[in-house]
């Protein structure tokens, strides 16, 4: 598991992984220069100990090289995310409680997600997975829920709701 980067590597892979191209430690310096007051040799450093690292892939051009990403911003903080998750003696509360602290966006982002690692098949395949006492209870609930929502403006001796969910099962 890769430890996290510190700060100063931190903002030096957002650039590379930001530019996703091949960046010389001048390139880097002046970008980190508009935010803060920073050595061309610092940079240098850091980068070298990003390749040291494992980080970066660096190839010589002329007397200097260039730097490039081993892999993405979403791989190191899956990587990050999977290894807190592994070291809790119980990972379904972990799960629980970071789910918890997401925002609307993130269990948004999280329920896509999910979408793309199961593909198009899986919901149909879940279905005969789950528990048989737990199929009756949920079939019936669905219809209703349907048939009132269908029913709502009619009266209340009509259930035009019925007959086309009943032909669609």
């Amino acid at each position: 598991m890769p430890r996290p980067l510190g700060e100063l590597e931190d903002a030096v892979m957002t650039r590379v992984w930001k530019w996703n191209r091949p960046v010389t430690v001048r390139e880097v310096l002046e970008d980190l220069q508009q935010e803060r007051s920073i050595a061309y040799t610092t940079v240098m450093t850091v980068l070298d100990n990003l390749h040291q690292k494992g980080w970066v892939r660096r190839e010589a051009e002329g007397r200097a090289y260039r730097y490039e990403a081993v892999s993405t911003r979403a791989a190191y903080s899956a990587a990050l995310m999977n290894d807190a998750w592994s070291q809790s003696d119980n990972p379904a509360a972990a799960l629980v409680a970071f789910f918890g602290m997401m925002s609307a966006e993130q269990r948004q982002a999280l329920t896509d997600a999910v979408r793309i690692v199961q593909g198009p098949e899986q919901p149909a395949e879940q279905a005969p997975r789950q528990a048989p006492e737990q199929a009756p209870q949920q079939a019936p609930e669905q219809p209703r829920q349907a048939e009132r929502a269908d029913s709502a403006p009619d009266t209340a001796g009509e259930n035009p709701g019925s007959a086309p969910e009943a032909g669609g099962r």
